[in-house]
């Protein structure tokens, strides 16, 4: 419960606080949001989990969005790339390439380039590693009446240089110190 709670801190304070996504509040405040923690350091066992996530969002429409959380995985970023590939072929393997797409974030996440300590990458700093699932037809919707929509990671990026990265840092750490 622990790793859930604190992730629900970071959705409200940062993911919403910060406005990285502007189509979170209504999910969360609506409580549309699943969760499941793998503590295990298995990519096997975390392979099932989020093939059950992906079952799971198929029979309850309810459910906008879901979150996988993988701990084990919070000291090695370069592991945790490994799981997103797997997590991407996982989707093509079973027909859901089209129908749900992952984005990942990682409390050591870094952008391909970029400095380890570069302010971007908090736009994609979590508190513990996670695959954030989420269903193509729904961004489809919120993406066809939101405008420049595409212009949201730039917003993101010029947002978290902005703030500085001890900002974002300290932001990120008041998530994890709640908790």
């Amino acid at each position: 419960m622990h790793h859930i709670n604190t992730t629900k801190n970071w959705i409200q304070q940062v993911v919403i606080g910060c406005n990285f996504c502007p189509f979170a509040a209504q999910v969360f405040i609506h409580n549309k949001i699943e969760y499941a923690v793998v503590n295990e350091d298995s990519i096997a066992i975390c392979m099932h989990q989020l093939l059950l996530e992906l079952e799971k969002l198929d029979t309850n429409q309810l459910i906008e969005t879901s979150f996988l959380l993988l701990p084990a995985y919070n000291h090695s970023f370069e592991t945790f790339l490994d799981i997103i590939a797997e997590a991407e072929t996982l989707l093509v393997k079973n027909d859901y390439e089209g129908i749900y797409q992952i984005a990942s974030f990682h409390p050591l996440y870094q952008f391909e380039g970029a400095d380890k300590n570069d302010a971007a990458n908090y736009t994609n700093r979590s508190p513990v590693a996670m695959l954030h699932i989420l269903r193509e037809d729904s961004i489809d919707k919120v993406l066809a009446v939101y405008k420049n929509s595409e212009q949201i990671p730039e917003r993101n990026i010029a947002f978290a240089n902005e703030k500085g990265v001890i900002f974002m840092q300290q932001l990120l750490a008041a998530v994890i110190s709640q908790s």
